[in-house]
């Protein structure tokens, strides 16, 4: 059993940074792929970014990508996103997600593991 729980969240301009932080329990955590995912008001919950086990393979949405950069401390227990250049557009709770395989931690519908959210809002 995995739980994740994020944090980081907040108010932030247009065009500022925020870092989202997920810190994991559990003493398996090194060996889960794990994703950011959000969801906007009225939107469906959508990907945004993944990590294999390792930090080697990263993916993101075409919509973030050149601006949020995924990582993990797997030492720490803990996985980063970080969010620059951010849009209006980005304002969304930003939930972590883990699970045993990469294309799985990819998909909402598959995901093994989900923390609460944090909510990011950009104002313009």
């Amino acid at each position: 059993q995995v739980q994740l729980v994020e944090s980081g969240g907040g108010l932030v301009q247009a065009g500022g940074s925020l870092r989202l932080s997920c810190a994991a329990s559990g003493p398996t955590f090194s060996s889960y792929a794990m994703g950011w995912f959000r969801q906007a008001p009225g939107k469906e919950r959508e990907f945004v970014a993944v990590i294999n086990w390792n930090g080697g393979i990263t993916s993101y949405a075409d919509s973030v990508k050149g601006r949020f950069t995924i990582s993990r401390d797997n030492v720490k227990n803990t996985m980063y996103l970080q969010m620059n250049s951010v849009k209006p557009e980005d304002t969304a709770v930003y939930y972590c997600a883990g699970s045993t395989l990469l294309n799985r931690a990819k998909s909402v519908r598959m995901v093994d593991y989900w923390g609460q959210g944090t909510q990011v809002t950009v104002s313009s």
